[in-house]
């Protein structure tokens, strides 16, 4: 392990809202017109893109004062290598956070709320203005880390996809997704919008709300009243995977439509679909393994665990 200024920090970051319609439409002005002309007030676009760079300077000037650094944006990712004795620092928002994650191998990752009158921050437990005095105790190893679980989906050819939140397993478009599923002793072939995969902390978020919707349908529908949803704590060491919208016919079943996944078990999916069948995690689509016909995943309880500091 390096002495502790010798460690190098790498600073993930995002491009603005603002940064994204300009690359789009070329200029600011171009970008303006475009969001004013359809009635939208682009002066929040601005207020969030200068924000965010005031914050994101604070952070490059903590890090100036650190010694070595590197930083890159988050669509790098997939193809950036970390070093084991690296720390990482993700300028929010928690996506951002959540992104970077899993790409990590146990390396501590801080995360930073550019905006606190903006975004809730559940993963930003700190602001740049803290990053000087936390790279210190980072380093020193006086910060306390909350664990995270996180899912993997492994093809029989080899490819790995991590996730921290949720892994989505279906078709790219909004055609039915055809495959066929194993877990705890079943197996059937189904037809759906596709399945999700969630991890602890995804149970907060995506995973909620198919319960919750799946619950009031339900209900509405003469159903028996079910009590509150229970989320898993961040660090479980299960899973949870629902599908979504799952259609019976002669062909396809609904008796296997959610579940629990504990570190010894794993869900199987083959795909039955000739194109457009993909897995992606945390919702970057851009980041995704081809599932088409005869490709079959295990999912499971990763052997990786996400360190946030706090």
């Amino acid at each position: 392990m390096p002495a502790a200024n010798d460690r190098k920090v790498v600073l993930v970051t995002r491009k603005t809202r603002l940064e994204e319609l300009i690359a789009r439409y070329l200029t600011a002005s171009q970008a303006r017109f475009y969001v004013e002309h359809l009635g939208a007030d682009f002066s929040d676009y601005q207020r969030e893109h200068d924000v965010y760079l005031a914050e994101r300077s604070l952070a490059v000037a903590a890090l100036e004062r650190w010694g070595r650094y590197q930083i890159i944006e988050r669509s790098f990712l997939p193809n950036f290598i970390f070093g084991p004795s690296d720390i990482v620092v993700a300028l929010g928002q928690d996506g951002v956070v959540a992104n970077t994650m899993k790409y990590l191998e146990g390396q501590p990752l801080i995360g930073l709320n550019p905006d606190a009158a903006r975004y809730d921050g559940v993963l930003l437990p700190f602001v740049p203005r803290d990053l000087g005095s936390l790279l210190e105790d980072v380093a020193a190893e006086k910060r306390d880390f909350k664990t995270v679980t996180m899912a993997k989906a492994a093809l029989t050819n080899g490819q790995v996809l991590y996730a921290v939140n949720d892994l989505f397993i279906g078709a790219r478009t909004h055609t039915s997704a055809s495959y066929e599923i194993a877990a705890a002793g079943q197996t059937e072939r189904q037809s759906s919008s596709g399945l999700i995969v969630s991890t602890g902390l995804g149970s907060t978020a995506w995973f909620k709300s198919i319960v919750t919707g799946s619950l009031a349908i339900a209900g509405a529908f003469g159903g028996p009243p079910v009590s509150g949803y229970d989320a898993l704590p961040w660090d479980a060491t299960e899973l949870r995977f629902a599908v979504r919208e799952p259609f019976p016919s002669r062909y396809s079943q609904t008796n296997l439509v959610c579940g629990r996944l504990t570190a010894e078990e794993a869900l199987r999916v083959r795909s039955l679909m000739p194109e457009n069948g993909v897995i992606f995690s945390d919702g970057i689509e851009a980041d995704r393994l081809e599932f088409n016909a005869g490709v079959e995943v295990a999912i499971g309880v990763a052997e990786r665990r996400g360190r946030l500091v706090i």
